[in-house]
């Protein structure tokens, strides 16, 4: 922790990232609402100049706002794989144009 693994894939991301494209190309797996959340906030703050949509997934917030924010458009979804997963699944996440899947902090998904 605080040792700027976030920052330094969310850099990364950002670079792959085509904004022109208002469709999700990248998803962050996190285990837990506040690491997605956090993510997200790090991802928006570095790609402020960029235009960046990210959106961050997690149960115990509102379905329909996930939905509408997915149907307008993010260009990364970071969240925890239960409501991703119902995202996918309710074919709201959309995954054609996924380029990059980043599992953060995995061995706690496990």
């Amino acid at each position: 922790t605080g040792t700027g693994k976030t920052a330094t894939f969310s850099i990364s991301i950002l670079q792959t990232l085509d904004t022109t494209l208002r469709e999700t190309q990248v998803l962050i797996l996190s285990p837990t609402r506040e690491l997605a959340t956090q993510i997200q906030k790090v991802i928006l703050a570095l790609g402020d100049f960029m235009n960046v949509q990210c959106h961050a997934c997690i149960g115990g917030t509102n379905l329909g706002e996930d939905i509408r924010k997915l149907d307008y458009g993010q260009h990364v979804v970071s969240g925890t794989p239960g409501r991703v997963f119902d995202m996918i699944r309710r074919r709201v996440l959309r995954t054609r144009s996924i380029k990059m899947l980043v599992l953060d902090e995995a061995d706690r998904m496990l």
